[in-house]
């Protein structure tokens, strides 16, 4: 049975996680939802949470990454195997301290295994409570190097000792800035290059630190780097003039998509027409309420996942995640998160451990698989993806192509 086949099978399971998201709290306060029980042939479940913004300016993310969640756990439970898993998720509304407070909830709750958190300054904060507690944790898109910890900033210090129960399916930041530069030169985007990027924000600041290193490897042209803050983030001008003024013909922004909206709009406004290219923050921008996406035509963007693609497992994926959301198609955040569940589901089954066993138990056999050289894993977002020692995951990215409003795979 092919898995668009099963999806349909499945495909009514999981709207309670629909309904809860759409009444979540507002403000700083933690808001939770939780699915239906499940049980195992052996009469027990896993029970893992989620955490993420589902309310704030960064919902977009955090529900997306709880309705991937969501699906793959629909498809494990009907399965009907030995794994099966109770599901609950916390709103931490992008912010550090109400995700503290979400992981308690969850702790408080029984949780045994986390899928998140969706963004990275939360992450960050939860990651460093799992790593006291054992708790294992694997986040979908919190791609800064500080959420696993271990590696050397840029002076070669170690300034976060590595968090061993912790693991990425996303790309860390300074390895996406990497990719990114190599696409640059690979794909001849651009001779003069411009960036603009958010030096108060640790994702945007990573992707542009490992852009611009390997950018001087590569002999790439920065002819103009800008900056702006989450303080002075709406208007653009200055920026785009430097940019324009310095000839730059490709502007590189490691931002989120909806400053890159923005920006986008500033540029055809004052008649400055260069190549736009994104990273995975990117993702989402055709999706924004009231976004021309006229604007985004040409725009190139490196991201494991586009729900355009012709392929059945991700078509069947994007069925299934439309059905939980009210026909919103899904994004990379979203895929990363069912590509999660996938991946502790065989490390589960590779361990033996079962449900009735403490969360640290579980979570030293989860890492002992993850790190043991001899797992891999291909789902949505990448094949035969694996993970060492540094809780990074290994798997290539995608360049994509924005034309007549959907993504094209260059």
């Amino acid at each position: 049975m092919s898995r668009r086949d099963f999806v349909k099978l499945c495909g009514g399971a999981g709207v309670i996680i629909g309904a809860g998201l759409s009444l979540a709290g507002c403000g700083g306060s933690s808001s939770s939802t939780s699915s239906g029980s499940a049980s195992s042939a052996s009469g027990a479940a896993f029970k893992i949470g989620h955490i993420g913004p589902l309310t704030g300016s960064t919902a977009i993310y955090g529900t997306a990454t709880s309705y991937g969640t969501q699906v793959a756990i629909n498809e494990v439970n009907a399965a009907g195997g030995d794994v099966q898993f109770d599901f609950k998720t916390e709103d931490d509304t992008g912010v550090a301290e109400t995700a503290v407070n979400a992981y308690n909830n969850l702790k408080d709750w029984g949780m045994q295994i986390l899928v998140g958190t969706t963004t990275t300054a939360p992450c960050v904060a939860v990651s460093s409570e799992t790593n006291t507690d054992s708790m294992f944790e694997i986040t979908p898109s919190a791609s800064s190097t500080d959420v696993i910890g271990g590696q050397p900033d840029a002076d070669g210090n170690v300034s976060i000792a590595r968090k061993k129960n912790v693991f990425q399916m996303c790309f860390t930041d300074p390895n996406q800035g990497k990719v990114a530069a190599q696409t640059v030169k690979d794909k001849s985007l651009g001779s003069s290059i411009g960036i603009i990027y958010d030096n108060s924000d640790t994702y945007s600041t990573g992707l542009y630190n490992g852009f611009k290193d390997e950018a001087q490897s590569q002999g790439l042209n920065i002819v103009s780097t800008m900056t702006f803050t989450a303080d002075n983030n709406t208007n653009f001008s200055s920026q785009l003039s430097a940019c324009k003024d310095a000839g730059a013909d490709m502007l590189f922004l490691p931002i989120y998509y909806q400053q890159a909206g923005l920006i986008l709009q500033q540029a055809k406004d004052m008649g400055y027409a260069p190549t736009f290219f994104g990273c995975d923050g990117m993702d989402g921008i055709l999706t924004q309420e009231g976004f021309d996406s006229s604007l985004a035509e040409g725009l190139v963007l490196i991201t494991p996942f586009s729900a355009d693609e012709d392929n059945e497992d991700v078509q069947s994926f994007v069925e299934a995640y439309e059905k939980l959301s009210d026909g919103t198609a899904p994004n990379q955040f979203a895929a990363d998160a069912y590509d999660c569940v996938k991946a502790i589901t065989a490390a589960i089954e590779k361990a033996g451990v079962t449900p009735d066993a403490e969360f640290t138990d579980i979570c030293d056999a989860l890492v002992n698989v993850f790190t043991g050289g001899d797992f891999s894993y291909d789902g949505l977002t990448g094949s035969n993806m694996t993970w060492d020692d540094s809780g990074m995951v290994s798997k290539t990215p995608a360049c994509f192509v924005i034309q007549n409003g959907k993504y094209v795979k260059m």
